[in-house]
């Protein structure tokens, strides 16, 4: 059986940097704050630098089989990657089902960030569907709220 994180993850994945950006803008101005954010995407140096404005420090590098070079940071790391380097093992299509997420939502997140997509997840129950709202108003795509609490 697989544990799922009780805390709830909005996700959404944004097609590049620059509108990453502007979500994440809207995330802020919309009261979520900033230690509540996760990013994930693929290794460059725009990344790299968004990650670092909206978060406040740098990124963790990590390095999968389905994505290549991932940089990531913030709160959806410690439920994804486990016991151990689980999410460089196994990938957003094999660890998403930790924070209420179908199998098959992983592999839609892991393909859109291997294409350059910019992964954004709020960890904000109270407030899930505002982040919802704002990652859909914002070009947030396959944008949606981990269902799945306790025990798989």
């Amino acid at each position: 059986m697989v544990d799922v994180d009780t805390g709830r993850f909005t996700v959404g994945v944004f097609q590049d940097v620059p509108w990453a950006q502007k979500g994440i803008e809207a995330l802020r101005r919309a009261g979520l704050a900033a230690e509540s954010l996760s990013i994930i995407a693929k290794e460059s140096p725009d990344v790299a630098l968004l990650i670092e404005q909206a978060l406040g420090a740098p990124a963790e590098r990590l390095e999968t089989t389905a994505t290549g070079p991932l940089l990531a940071k913030g709160p959806i790391l410690a439920p994804l990657q486990g016991a151990g380097r689980d999410l460089s093992k196994l990938g957003l299509s094999g660890t998403m089902r930790r924070i209420g997420f179908q199998t098959h939502d992983g592999r839609i997140f892991e393909t859109l960030t291997a294409r350059g997509g910019v992964l954004v997840a709020i960890h904000s129950e109270p407030r899930a569907a505002d982040a919802l709202a704002v990652l859909h108003s914002y070009g947030g795509g396959n944008a949606a709220i981990g269902a799945w609490t306790g025990r798989v």
